[in-house]
Protein backbone atom coordinates (compact mmCIF):
# COMPACT_ATOMS: atom_id res chain seq x y z
CA UNK A 1 0.00 0.00 0.00
CA UNK A 2 1.68 3.19 -1.11
CA UNK A 3 1.24 6.48 -0.37
CA UNK A 4 -0.35 7.48 -3.56
CA UNK A 5 1.77 10.33 -4.32
CA UNK A 6 1.56 13.23 -2.31
CA UNK A 7 -2.39 12.12 -1.06
CA UNK A 8 -3.44 10.72 2.12
CA UNK A 9 -4.45 7.77 2.93
CA UNK A 10 -7.89 9.97 4.14
CA UNK A 11 -7.78 11.77 0.22
CA UNK A 12 -7.65 8.02 -1.36
CA UNK A 13 -10.57 6.94 0.57
CA UNK A 14 -12.07 10.30 -1.09
CA UNK A 15 -11.30 9.25 -4.29
CA UNK A 16 -12.58 5.42 -3.68
CA UNK A 17 -8.81 4.71 -3.69
CA UNK A 18 -6.57 2.25 -2.62
CA UNK A 19 -2.97 -0.11 -2.77
CA UNK A 20 -2.85 -2.66 -1.71
CA UNK A 21 -0.03 -4.17 0.96
CA UNK A 22 3.44 -4.48 -0.25
CA UNK A 23 1.87 -3.45 -4.01
CA UNK A 24 0.15 -6.70 -4.63
CA UNK A 25 -0.99 -8.22 -1.01
CA UNK A 26 -4.24 -9.09 0.75
CA UNK A 27 -6.49 -5.93 0.73
CA UNK A 28 -7.07 -2.74 0.61
CA UNK A 29 -5.66 -0.82 3.87
CA UNK A 30 -8.61 2.13 4.50
CA UNK A 31 -9.59 3.50 7.61
CA UNK A 32 -10.14 1.09 10.31
CA UNK A 33 -13.56 0.61 11.95
CA UNK A 34 -14.39 2.75 15.02
CA UNK A 35 -17.53 1.19 15.83
CA UNK A 36 -17.50 -0.90 18.43
CA UNK A 37 -16.88 -4.31 17.33
CA UNK A 38 -19.11 -7.45 16.92
CA UNK A 39 -16.87 -9.54 18.44
CA UNK A 40 -15.53 -10.13 22.15
CA UNK A 41 -12.14 -9.95 23.54
CA UNK A 42 -13.36 -13.74 24.88
CA UNK A 43 -14.24 -14.55 21.34
CA UNK A 44 -10.88 -13.29 19.89
CA UNK A 45 -9.64 -15.65 22.94
CA UNK A 46 -11.15 -18.70 21.66
CA UNK A 47 -10.65 -18.51 18.11
CA UNK A 48 -6.56 -18.94 19.08
CA UNK A 49 -5.31 -22.26 19.80
CA UNK A 50 -4.94 -23.16 23.80
CA UNK A 51 -1.06 -24.38 22.65
CA UNK A 52 -0.39 -20.75 22.04
CA UNK A 53 -0.47 -19.21 25.42
CA UNK A 54 1.99 -22.04 27.26
CA UNK A 55 4.89 -20.50 27.78
CA UNK A 56 8.51 -22.84 27.52
CA UNK A 57 11.33 -21.73 29.32
CA UNK A 58 13.79 -24.20 27.48
CA UNK A 59 12.28 -22.43 24.57
CA UNK A 60 12.39 -19.23 25.72
CA UNK A 61 15.73 -19.69 26.87
CA UNK A 62 16.92 -21.08 23.63
CA UNK A 63 16.29 -17.42 21.84
CA UNK A 64 18.12 -16.21 24.71
CA UNK A 65 21.22 -18.20 23.94
CA UNK A 66 20.84 -18.09 20.24
CA UNK A 67 20.94 -13.94 20.35
CA UNK A 68 23.93 -13.77 22.90
CA UNK A 69 25.82 -16.44 20.96
CA UNK A 70 25.32 -14.57 17.53
CA UNK A 71 26.54 -11.44 19.56
CA UNK A 72 29.54 -12.60 20.68
CA UNK A 73 30.32 -14.34 17.68
CA UNK A 74 30.33 -10.75 16.01
CA UNK A 75 32.03 -8.98 19.17
CA UNK A 76 35.02 -11.57 18.33
CA UNK A 77 34.87 -11.07 15.02
CA UNK A 78 35.32 -7.33 15.18
CA UNK A 79 38.06 -7.76 18.15
CA UNK A 80 40.19 -10.80 16.58
CA UNK A 81 39.76 -9.87 12.40
CA UNK A 82 38.69 -6.30 11.99
CA UNK A 83 41.85 -4.48 13.51
CA UNK A 84 43.89 -7.12 11.29
CA UNK A 85 42.49 -6.07 8.05
CA UNK A 86 43.87 -3.32 5.36
CA UNK A 87 42.22 -0.37 6.01
CA UNK A 88 39.82 -0.23 3.30
CA UNK A 89 38.34 -3.58 4.57
CA UNK A 90 38.29 -2.50 8.07
CA UNK A 91 36.42 0.99 7.27
CA UNK A 92 33.66 -1.77 4.90
CA UNK A 93 33.90 -4.33 7.73
CA UNK A 94 33.14 -1.76 10.76
CA UNK A 95 29.51 -1.01 9.66
CA UNK A 96 28.53 -4.44 8.71
CA UNK A 97 29.60 -5.13 12.32
CA UNK A 98 27.68 -2.67 13.68
CA UNK A 99 24.60 -3.41 11.57
CA UNK A 100 24.87 -7.01 12.56
CA UNK A 101 25.43 -6.39 16.16
CA UNK A 102 22.46 -4.00 16.11
CA UNK A 103 19.91 -5.80 14.67
CA UNK A 104 20.99 -9.52 16.67
CA UNK A 105 21.06 -6.89 19.79
CA UNK A 106 17.55 -5.71 18.95
CA UNK A 107 16.11 -9.10 19.22
CA UNK A 108 17.92 -9.13 22.64
CA UNK A 109 15.77 -5.87 23.48
CA UNK A 110 12.71 -7.85 22.61
CA UNK A 111 13.21 -10.39 24.63
CA UNK A 112 13.71 -8.54 28.17
CA UNK A 113 10.92 -7.11 27.01
CA UNK A 114 8.61 -10.02 26.72
CA UNK A 115 10.04 -10.76 30.34
CA UNK A 116 8.27 -7.07 31.58
CA UNK A 117 5.18 -8.64 29.67
CA UNK A 118 5.61 -11.97 31.90
CA UNK A 119 5.93 -13.57 28.51
CA UNK A 120 8.95 -15.66 29.36
CA UNK A 121 8.11 -17.94 31.68
CA UNK A 122 5.67 -18.46 34.22
CA UNK A 123 7.69 -17.52 37.14
CA UNK A 124 7.63 -13.64 37.19
CA UNK A 125 10.64 -13.68 39.53
CA UNK A 126 12.86 -15.70 36.85
CA UNK A 127 10.66 -13.11 34.00
CA UNK A 128 12.04 -10.08 35.72
CA UNK A 129 15.69 -10.92 36.81
CA UNK A 130 16.09 -12.04 33.01
CA UNK A 131 15.12 -8.86 32.03
CA UNK A 132 16.75 -6.88 34.72
CA UNK A 133 20.10 -8.47 33.54
CA UNK A 134 19.63 -8.16 29.86
CA UNK A 135 18.08 -4.83 29.74
CA UNK A 136 20.56 -2.81 32.11
CA UNK A 137 22.90 -4.48 29.80
CA UNK A 138 21.77 -2.45 26.84
CA UNK A 139 21.27 0.73 29.17
CA UNK A 140 16.97 0.23 29.55
CA UNK A 141 15.97 0.84 33.13
CA UNK A 142 13.92 -2.66 33.31
CA UNK A 143 11.18 -1.89 35.90
CA UNK A 144 11.04 1.83 34.84
CA UNK A 145 9.96 1.18 31.41
CA UNK A 146 8.36 -2.16 32.45
CA UNK A 147 5.65 -0.24 34.35
CA UNK A 148 5.05 2.87 31.94
CA UNK A 149 4.84 0.10 29.23
CA UNK A 150 2.42 -1.49 30.82
CA UNK A 151 0.04 1.37 31.18
CA UNK A 152 0.50 2.16 27.31
CA UNK A 153 -0.97 -1.40 26.75
CA UNK A 154 -3.43 -0.43 29.27
CA UNK A 155 -4.10 2.59 27.53
CA UNK A 156 -3.49 2.57 23.38
CA UNK A 157 -5.46 5.19 21.42
CA UNK A 158 -6.18 6.93 24.43
CA UNK A 159 -5.12 10.67 23.67
CA UNK A 160 -5.17 11.43 27.71
CA UNK A 161 -3.58 8.22 28.99
CA UNK A 162 -0.96 6.13 26.44
CA UNK A 163 2.12 6.65 27.47
CA UNK A 164 3.98 6.89 24.25
CA UNK A 165 4.04 8.04 20.37
CA UNK A 166 0.86 10.53 21.83
CA UNK A 167 -0.43 12.86 18.89
CA UNK A 168 -1.16 15.80 19.54
CA UNK A 169 -3.65 18.27 18.09
CA UNK A 170 -3.39 20.98 15.91
CA UNK A 171 -3.88 23.37 18.72
CA UNK A 172 -0.81 21.98 20.87
CA UNK A 173 1.59 21.78 17.96
CA UNK A 174 4.38 23.31 18.68
CA UNK A 175 5.49 26.75 16.69
CA UNK A 176 8.33 25.32 14.57
CA UNK A 177 6.45 22.84 13.34
CA UNK A 178 5.85 23.90 9.83
CA UNK A 179 8.77 25.15 9.41
CA UNK A 180 9.90 21.22 9.24
CA UNK A 181 7.24 20.63 7.30
CA UNK A 182 8.97 19.84 4.43
CA UNK A 183 11.64 17.77 3.12
CA UNK A 184 14.51 19.00 5.06
CA UNK A 185 12.70 19.49 8.05
CA UNK A 186 10.81 15.61 7.39
CA UNK A 187 14.44 14.54 7.68
CA UNK A 188 15.95 16.34 10.32
CA UNK A 189 13.38 15.18 12.35
CA UNK A 190 13.81 11.96 11.77
CA UNK A 191 17.28 11.64 12.12
CA UNK A 192 16.69 13.88 15.47
CA UNK A 193 13.78 11.01 16.75
CA UNK A 194 15.37 7.54 15.29
CA UNK A 195 18.78 8.85 17.24
CA UNK A 196 17.94 10.83 20.23
CA UNK A 197 14.19 9.62 20.43
CA UNK A 198 14.77 6.84 22.93
CA UNK A 199 17.25 8.57 25.86
CA UNK A 200 14.92 11.43 25.35
CA UNK A 201 11.85 9.72 26.12
CA UNK A 202 13.53 8.15 29.28
CA UNK A 203 15.02 11.13 30.19
CA UNK A 204 12.68 13.69 29.50
CA UNK A 205 9.40 12.13 28.58
CA UNK A 206 9.89 13.37 25.11
CA UNK A 207 6.61 12.03 23.00
CA UNK A 208 4.86 10.71 26.00
CA UNK A 209 1.93 11.52 27.75
CA UNK A 210 1.68 15.05 29.77
CA UNK A 211 2.20 15.11 33.32
CA UNK A 212 1.27 17.94 35.80
CA UNK A 213 5.20 17.81 36.90
CA UNK A 214 8.03 16.66 35.33
CA UNK A 215 8.30 13.01 34.50
CA UNK A 216 11.31 10.86 34.38
CA UNK A 217 12.07 7.33 34.08
CA UNK A 218 14.86 7.48 36.28
CA UNK A 219 12.91 9.33 39.13
CA UNK A 220 11.80 6.67 41.59
CA UNK A 221 9.12 9.39 43.16
CA UNK A 222 8.13 10.97 39.45
CA UNK A 223 4.60 10.74 38.21
CA UNK A 224 4.86 7.59 36.51
CA UNK A 225 5.34 5.23 39.46
CA UNK A 226 3.00 4.39 42.10
CA UNK A 227 4.29 4.11 45.91
CA UNK A 228 3.97 0.42 45.46
CA UNK A 229 6.76 0.50 42.05
CA UNK A 230 8.75 3.09 43.99
CA UNK A 231 11.12 0.25 45.23
CA UNK A 232 12.35 -1.21 42.12
CA UNK A 233 12.69 2.13 40.05
CA UNK A 234 15.98 2.29 42.17
CA UNK A 235 16.52 -1.47 41.30
CA UNK A 236 16.21 -0.18 37.73
CA UNK A 237 19.15 2.38 38.49
CA UNK A 238 21.11 0.46 40.83
CA UNK A 239 21.25 -2.09 37.45
CA UNK A 240 22.10 1.13 35.01
CA UNK A 241 24.63 2.00 37.60
CA UNK A 242 26.17 -1.25 37.50
CA UNK A 243 25.94 -1.78 33.78
CA UNK A 244 27.97 2.41 33.61
CA UNK A 245 30.54 1.44 35.90
CA UNK A 246 31.31 -1.70 34.12
CA UNK A 247 31.45 0.40 30.99
CA UNK A 248 33.57 2.73 32.17
CA UNK A 249 35.83 0.24 33.48
CA UNK A 250 36.57 -0.89 30.18
CA UNK A 251 37.13 2.60 28.64
CA UNK A 252 39.91 3.29 30.98
CA UNK A 253 41.48 -0.21 29.86
CA UNK A 254 40.66 -0.15 25.87
CA UNK A 255 39.82 3.87 25.60
CA UNK A 256 36.61 5.71 24.81
CA UNK A 257 36.81 5.17 20.97
CA UNK A 258 36.97 1.23 21.39
CA UNK A 259 33.75 1.21 23.51
CA UNK A 260 32.17 3.42 21.22
CA UNK A 261 33.02 1.24 18.35
CA UNK A 262 32.21 -2.07 20.16
CA UNK A 263 29.14 -0.91 22.10
CA UNK A 264 28.17 2.81 21.55
CA UNK A 265 27.24 2.30 18.03
CA UNK A 266 25.36 -1.10 17.72
CA UNK A 267 23.43 0.56 21.12
CA UNK A 268 22.52 3.70 18.47
CA UNK A 269 21.66 1.23 16.15
CA UNK A 270 19.55 -0.44 18.50
CA UNK A 271 17.96 2.87 20.20
CA UNK A 272 16.96 3.33 16.59
CA UNK A 273 15.35 -0.03 15.22
CA UNK A 274 13.25 0.35 18.58
CA UNK A 275 12.35 4.10 18.15
CA UNK A 276 11.21 3.20 14.46
CA UNK A 277 9.40 -0.22 15.20
CA UNK A 278 7.60 1.44 17.68
CA UNK A 279 6.54 4.84 15.43
CA UNK A 280 5.39 2.57 12.69
CA UNK A 281 3.37 0.25 15.12
CA UNK A 282 1.14 2.71 16.19
CA UNK A 283 1.73 5.75 13.85
CA UNK A 284 -0.48 5.38 10.43
CA UNK A 285 -3.37 7.27 8.39
CA UNK A 286 -5.72 4.39 8.75
CA UNK A 287 -5.62 4.26 12.62
CA UNK A 288 -7.54 6.31 14.71
CA UNK A 289 -7.32 7.68 18.29
CA UNK A 290 -9.90 8.12 20.85
CA UNK A 291 -10.40 10.92 23.61
CA UNK A 292 -12.08 9.75 26.90
CA UNK A 293 -15.72 10.05 25.34
CA UNK A 294 -15.12 7.52 22.82
CA UNK A 295 -11.76 5.15 24.02
CA UNK A 296 -12.61 1.51 25.47
CA UNK A 297 -9.58 -0.42 25.89
CA UNK A 298 -10.81 -3.47 22.94
CA UNK A 299 -11.00 -0.32 20.19
CA UNK A 300 -8.01 1.01 21.56
CA UNK A 301 -5.92 -2.03 21.26
CA UNK A 302 -6.70 -3.26 17.68
CA UNK A 303 -5.69 0.70 16.88
CA UNK A 304 -2.33 -0.61 15.60
CA UNK A 305 -1.06 -1.64 13.01
CA UNK A 306 1.43 -5.15 11.73
CA UNK A 307 4.22 -4.62 9.54
CA UNK A 308 6.90 -6.55 7.25
CA UNK A 309 10.12 -6.37 7.66
CA UNK A 310 11.25 -8.88 5.67
CA UNK A 311 14.41 -11.18 7.34
CA UNK A 312 14.46 -8.84 9.81
CA UNK A 313 11.19 -10.01 11.24
CA UNK A 314 12.45 -13.20 12.59
CA UNK A 315 15.79 -11.68 14.16
CA UNK A 316 13.30 -9.34 16.13
CA UNK A 317 11.25 -12.37 17.11
CA UNK A 318 8.07 -10.74 14.87
CA UNK A 319 7.28 -8.13 17.30
CA UNK A 320 6.70 -6.14 13.91
CA UNK A 321 4.65 -8.32 12.33
CA UNK A 322 2.60 -9.75 14.90
CA UNK A 323 2.10 -6.57 16.90
CA UNK A 324 -1.96 -6.24 16.71
CA UNK A 325 -1.70 -9.95 18.77
CA UNK A 326 0.74 -8.73 21.07
CA UNK A 327 -1.49 -5.86 21.98
CA UNK A 328 -4.78 -8.00 22.43
CA UNK A 329 -2.47 -10.86 24.53
CA UNK A 330 0.54 -9.42 25.84
CA UNK A 331 1.69 -12.59 28.24
CA UNK A 332 1.91 -14.52 24.73
CA UNK A 333 5.47 -15.76 23.73
CA UNK A 334 6.65 -14.40 20.71
CA UNK A 335 7.09 -17.70 19.45
CA UNK A 336 3.31 -18.52 19.27
CA UNK A 337 2.37 -15.01 18.21
CA UNK A 338 2.45 -15.85 13.97
CA UNK A 339 0.02 -19.34 14.86
CA UNK A 340 -2.42 -16.72 16.50
CA UNK A 341 -2.25 -13.82 14.65
CA UNK A 342 -3.31 -16.64 11.66
CA UNK A 343 -6.39 -17.41 13.91
CA UNK A 344 -7.81 -14.35 14.62
CA UNK A 345 -7.48 -12.33 11.37
CA UNK A 346 -10.66 -13.74 10.01
CA UNK A 347 -12.54 -13.15 13.10
CA UNK A 348 -11.00 -9.17 13.16
CA UNK A 349 -11.81 -8.54 9.43
CA UNK A 350 -11.93 -4.99 8.88
CA UNK A 351 -10.62 -4.55 12.12
CA UNK A 352 -7.02 -6.29 11.54
CA UNK A 353 -4.66 -3.93 10.00
CA UNK A 354 -1.53 -5.19 7.92
CA UNK A 355 0.92 -2.68 6.21
CA UNK A 356 3.72 -4.01 3.38
CA UNK A 357 5.38 -0.88 2.33
CA UNK A 358 8.77 -0.30 2.55
CA UNK A 359 10.46 0.32 5.54
CA UNK A 360 11.93 3.45 4.25
CA UNK A 361 9.00 4.47 2.36
CA UNK A 362 6.63 3.76 5.17
CA UNK A 363 8.74 5.93 7.53
CA UNK A 364 9.20 8.65 5.16
CA UNK A 365 5.23 8.94 4.16
CA UNK A 366 3.94 8.60 7.95
CA UNK A 367 6.38 11.65 9.05
CA UNK A 368 4.43 13.12 6.19
CA UNK A 369 1.05 12.44 6.78
CA UNK A 370 1.02 11.67 10.05
CA UNK A 371 1.28 15.04 12.18
CA UNK A 372 -1.44 15.66 13.97
CA UNK A 373 -5.13 13.89 14.90
CA UNK A 374 -8.24 15.92 14.57
CA UNK A 375 -11.78 14.66 14.31
CA UNK A 376 -13.72 14.83 10.53
CA UNK A 377 -15.20 17.59 9.73
CA UNK A 378 -18.89 17.13 10.27
CA UNK A 379 -18.32 13.69 11.09
CA UNK A 380 -20.67 11.76 14.02
CA UNK A 381 -17.65 10.63 16.05
CA UNK A 382 -16.65 13.95 17.52
CA UNK A 383 -14.50 11.64 20.09
CA UNK A 384 -12.59 9.74 17.12
CA UNK A 385 -9.39 11.48 16.06
CA UNK A 386 -7.60 10.72 12.39
CA UNK A 387 -4.17 12.16 11.44
CA UNK A 388 -3.72 14.86 9.39
CA UNK A 389 -0.95 17.03 7.64
CA UNK A 390 -2.71 20.36 6.83
CA UNK A 391 -1.43 22.91 8.87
Amino acid sequence: MGAGGRMTVQEQEAKNFSVSPGGGGDKPLHRSPTEKPSFSFGQIKKAIPPHCFHRSIFRSFSYVVHDLLLAALFLYFALAFIPNLPTALALVSWPLYWALQGCVLTGVWVIAHECGHHAFSDYSLLDDAVGLLLHSALLVPYFSWKYSHRRHHSNTGSLERDEVFVPKQKASLSWFTAYLNNPLGRLITLAVTLTLGWPLYLAFNVSGRPYPRFACHYDPYGPIYSDRERAQIFISDAGLVAISYGLFHLATIHGFWWLVRVYGVPLLIVNAWLVAITFLQHTHPALPHYDSSEWDWLRGALATVDRDYGVLNRVFHNITDTHVAHHLFSTMPHYHAMEATKAIKPLLGEYYQFDGTPLLKAIWREARECIYVEPDAGGKQKGVFWYSNKL
